[in-house]
């Protein structure tokens, strides 16, 4: 079974929804994820109860949106690999610092306790700038990949990055198998 959490980049909750709907048609067993915000927030994007119907039918199961819920996920609830995507330079922050307040934290803690891969799927406008760091620090980490990215618009958002979502599945292949694919930085 692989973990799916969805945190708030609410504009690129449509791409990750169809790489998640890849994922299930390619016939995995997918637990839905979502931080607090992306499951209570209405955006221009959508409002939050239609991306939880979208995204609970798509995986037919119930998401996990509570750091309760969370918990049991690793010693309890074996995940293969759990995917974060999109993830925030917010959630990114609090990986890389160990704090544990979101749903998504508390699974990504709770799933890494196992040794098993943690695929990050960024998606932040302060990337380049802020989070630099925060990426540094989860590249050394054991078990935690990154989904190739690049600038999403170098010119108007000159510190964003943005995942190739795109990439997701070859990512998730990889990290199964213990490899970071490269380049992790695309033109």
């Amino acid at each position: 079974m692989i973990g799916f959490a969805f945190c708030g980049s609410f504009c690129s909750f449509e791409r990750c929804t169809s790489v998640l709907s890849e994922l299930v048609g390619a016939g995995m067993d997918v637990m839905p994820i979502m931080s607090e915000t992306a499951y209570s927030t209405d955006t221009r994007f959508g409002s939050a109860e239609a991306w939880k119907t979208r995204i609970s039918a798509l995986c037919g199961r119930d998401i996990i949106h509570t750091i309760v819920g969370a918990e049991p996920l690793g010693p309890k609830i074996s995940l293969d690999a759990l995917v974060i995507c999109p993830c925030t330079g917010n959630t990114l922050s609090k990986l890389a610092s160990g704090t544990t307040d979101t749903a998504v934290c508390m699974a990504a803690k709770a799933h890494l306790r196992c040794d098993r891969p943690l695929i990050i799927a960024l998606a932040s406008n302060d990337a380049l700038s802020a989070n630099l760091e925060n990426i540094a620090a989860l590249l050394k980490r054991k078990n935690v990949y990154f989904v190739p990215m690049k600038q999403d618009d170098p010119v108007s958002k000159p510190h964003s990055l943005v995942a190739d979502f795109d990439k997701l599945p070859a990512t998730l292949s990889a990290a199964l198998l213990g490899k970071q694919p490269r380049p992790l930085f695309l033109e």
